[in-house]
């Protein structure tokens, strides 16, 4: 007799739990569930709203300076569909939960929260703040340092995560093995191999934490500035010819960051990264975060002199390493929306946990008594505040 208990909704939620359980990475940034498309369902390109703080500037004396005050967002697109398909027999369907978890369930929600998660990850290239350790095994003090420049970009204390490659997460026990930490924290580290908190940090090994390959050019890029007062996203360029692939980070002479609420010189270059890949001899960069020396925005303490010399960070030449990020909760969104429930076929169902929606549909085969069924979800991603994140460079 077919077991009662394998409804729809069972499944439903045993699959968004166990996919749920899974998505280390995306589970520690924002998520954002938008219901506007639970009646009708949601199609690839739809489009959320997500708001972003308001920045103010501050008047010295008595004199009233207003300024407006305007809400400022971004657009996702929830454009990515990603699902897995399998077919059962009636004599499977007839399972407990269990059983039907472990042989469908658990390796299906395994596949496809790797393939998630890898999209996610890209997100680490739209951060410019780096840690340099490019050549070298990671240490304490590369995380206390990605702390520091978390703290320098006003990332919230309380949600503040690093995601580790394994290897890293070998050479940071060996370099924190004779710091003082509770007995609690020493025995997980013995016993699983756990960082747990450290530094204001929680800890997560992810084995798809990526790696960054960079362009050809080299630390001495043999780029300049070409023209003086640029401003914005695009700067024009001459005097080079190798080329930058996006996620290239880049300063730039005599351009300095700035607090983000005192505007007060901080005596340190501002990191740039590259969003664009460029070609040989390149008349253009495309680069973010967008250079602002005035206003409310300002990010830097100038705009870049005539002439001023772009410098490369990281590796030299089609260099690589693995990219561990750090990063508050709010530095990233991922978004989904309700996929639509057809009508006419053998069963469907949508559930939503923790800002996922997940929708299965199962129809039936006459002709060979079996059960095609497919899980999806459809959502999007986009880095909101990267100066709250930072990439780690290690190899």
């Amino acid at each position: 007799m077919a077991n009662s208990l394998l409804t729809p909704s069972v499944i439903t939620k045993e699959a968004l739990s166990i996919l749920h359980s899974k998505l280390s990475f995306i589970s520690s940034i924002d998520r954002q569930y938008d219901n506007q498309y639970a009646k009708s369902g949601a199609k690839i390109g739809n489009d959320l709203k997500i708001r972003l703080p308001n920045e103010f500037t501050v008047r010295t004396g008595a004199t009233l300076s207003s300024q407006d005050v305007t809400e400022s967002s971004v657009t996702l697109s929830v454009a990515t569909q990603k699902g897995v398909d399998f077919t059962f027999s009636s004599e499977e369907l007839s399972m407990d939960i269990d059983n039907f978890k472990e042989r469908y369930i658990e390796p299906a929600m395994s596949v496809l929260a790797s393939n998630i998660e890898s999209d996610a990850f890209s997100m680490t290239k739209d951060v410019y703040n780096f840690v340099n350790g490019v050549g070298s095994a990671n240490t304490f003090a590369n995380v206390t340092e990605a702390q520091k420049q978390l703290t320098l970009g006003l990332a919230p204390y309380g949600d503040r995560n690093y995601m580790h490659d394994p290897q890293s997460v070998v050479d940071m026990l060996a370099d924190t093995k004779g710091l003082f930490q509770d007995s609690a924290s020493i025995s997980k580290q013995y016993k699983d191999g756990a960082l747990g908190r450290i530094a204001g940090f929680q800890h997560y090994e992810n084995t798809l934490v990526p790696t960054h390959t960079t362009g050809t050019a080299a630390a001495t890029t043999g780029y300049v500035v070409n023209g003086a007062s640029q401003s914005g996203s695009s700067l024009t360029v001459d005097g080079g010819s190798t080329t930058f692939l996006i996620g290239d980070l880049v300063t730039i002479a005599g351009v300095n960051r700035v607090h983000p609420e005192t505007k007060a010189d901080t005596g340190v270059l501002q990191n740039f990264v590259i969003t664009a890949n460029s070609g040989t001899s390149a008349t253009t960069l495309a680069i973010s975060p967008a250079i602002s020396a005035t206003t409310g925005t300002q990010n830097v303490t100038a705009v870049p002199a005539d002439n001023a010399a772009i410098v490369k960070l990281g590796a030299g030449a089609s260099g690589d390493w693995t990219d561990d990020v750090a990063y508050a909760k709010n530095s990233f969104v991922f978004a989904t929306a309700d996929l639509v429930l057809p009508e006419g076929i053998d069963f469907a169902a949508r559930e939503v946990m923790d800002g996922i929606s997940m929708r299965i549909v199962r129809d039936y085969s006459i002709s060979a008594d079996t059960f095609p069924c497919r899980i999806d979800i459809l959502y999007g991603y986009k880095t909101v505040r990267p100066e709250t994140a930072c990439r780690i460079g290690i190899n």
